[in-house]
């Protein structure tokens, strides 16, 4: 454990001081595409330049989109009911190790459901579970909050990629059609693998817990930081009609019962489980968190935190769509993609996209922007190998997610409620990498 440490402080040394922000890396990559299409394919620095400034607004329905996966889920998060929940979840563990595997448990659930929900209520859980077990390793408490990220989340219902080509209207709908989640996310290839990597790391929070000697407990001053949300007060005296309104049930009431009464006909209407898709789990979670927040004015406060932290999307977006512009019109597509025919066999190409899109997400820590740039050329390899699409988005979602695990940019929420640095917890998400990694490696090679 001692090495694991001294190997976690070396790596977040070397992060702080040659890892710029995810906005740096962003524009690096603009620059390589650029060099790319202008001196690998040969095409004109004034086309590739129109490229680039026109595929900026060619995303902003699917920017929005995973826009409203992060506030829906931070939002959920921030109701009553699921505060309570948690509460109740955190009483549970009755000794150490028993807490970071509920720890990593709950945060691969929540993930599988709505990533950013996993996100926030994660975190509220760490605060919940510190305060009642103050010997737990405080360090690994916070790194299985983050599990769910590196584990579960793109092969759950806030996956960006199966979701979307389940969309009607996806940008790649002339190019694959449609493809119902029952062909990716509902495959018993992606629920099997799914379980056996929850298994493997519940086990492994378990197994990593340090002696009592050893652990590292929180500071009592970082507890107290830890605050909850504090919903508005309710005017004193008698309230004007708009106050009664803002601060009454009866609208969240009627908008959560006229939207879950939808979802319930699109499911009736559709298919059942079949008609999920992103537009629809994304409606859900904010019907949900419409009605358990109760009233317009905690929602309305609760929506002024959840909006926080969506700056990273609403910025970087813009700059991975003018990316997808340079690939879909300068002939970067096909390029690429033989280079990944001549690679790959019909049997290694699952794996092989596992791979590269672990390596590729570590520079482009966004699942929804990074297969639109990658998506053309992936699926184009495909079809030369005669691989079925279906094959090609699960492994894209898998190696999206995997280097989720040692990478800091979706930790930066969570590390900001729990007051630690990514250095403090990469040890442990390092041995966890390295760990499920061959697990699902393996598991890509057998569906080859």
């Amino acid at each position: 454990m001692e090495t694991l440490v001294r190997l976690a402080e070396g790596l977040g040394r070397f992060s702080s001081r040659f890892v710029p922000s995810a906005f740096a890396i962003a524009v690096l990559l603009t620059l390589l595409t650029l060099a790319l299409a202008v001196g690998w394919v040969g095409a004109p620095p004034a086309g590739v330049l129109d490229a680039w400034g026109g595929g900026f607004w060619e995303l902003l329905t699917f920017s929005m989109q995973m826009a409203l996966v992060m506030f829906t889920g931070y939002l959920l998060a921030l109701t009553a009911p699921v505060k309570a929940l948690l509460e109740k979840v955190a009483s549970l563990p009755k000794s150490p190790r028993g807490a970071t595997a509920l720890m990593a448990a709950v945060s691969m659930a929540l993930a599988y459901f709505n990533w950013g929900l996993s996100l926030v209520a994660s975190a509220m859980l760490v605060r919940f579970i510190a305060r009642r077990r103050p010997d737990v390793d405080y360090r690994l408490l916070v790194a299985c909050a983050y599990f769910g990220l590196g584990a579960t989340w793109h092969a759950g219902l806030s996956a960006s990629a199966p979701l979307l080509v389940a969309t009607p209207g996806h940008f790649l709908e002339k190019q694959l059609g449609i493809i119902p989640i029952d062909r990716t996310l509902f495959s018993a290839f992606n629920v099997g693998l799914t379980l056996s990597a929850v298994a493997l790391l519940t086990a492994l929070a378990w197994a990593l817990h340090p002696s009592p000697e050893r652990t590292v407990r929180v500071e009592p001053a970082v507890l107290e930081k830890l605050a909850d949300f504090t919903p508005p007060p309710k005017p004193s005296g008698k309230l004007s009609p708009a106050e009664w309104l803002d601060h009454a049930w009866l609208l969240n009431v009627v908008f959560g019962v006229l939207g879950l009464a939808w979802f319930a006909r699109h499911l009736w209407l559709h298919g059942g489980w079949r008609a999920l898709n992103l537009n629809v789990v994304n409606f859900t979670f904010l019907v949900l968190a419409v009605l358990l927040h109760g009233t317009p004015a905690r929602l309305l406060k609760a929506s002024e935190e959840a909006a926080s932290v969506l700056h990273g999307i609403v910025l970087q977006f813009p700059l991975y769509a003018g990316i997808y512009g340079i690939f879909k019109a300068t002939g970067l597509t096909d390029r690429i993609g033989e280079l990944f025919v001549s690679l790959s066999t019909r049997e290694t190409f699952p794996a092989i996209v596992y791979l590269y899109s672990g390596v590729v997400n570590y520079f482009v820590p966004s699942g929804g922007s990074k297969w639109a740039i990658e998506a053309p050329y992936l699926l184009e390899a495909a079809g030369r190998l005669g691989v079925a699409p279906e094959k090609v988005v699960l492994a894209y979602a898998w190696g999206d997610m995997a280097t989720d695990l040692i990478q800091p940019f979706w930790a930066l929420p969570l590390l900001a409620v729990a007051r630690l640095e990514f250095k403090d917890i990469l040890g442990f998400l390092l041995v966890a990498f390295l760990v499920y990694l061959p697990l699902v490696t393996l598991g890509f090679l057998l569906f080859g």
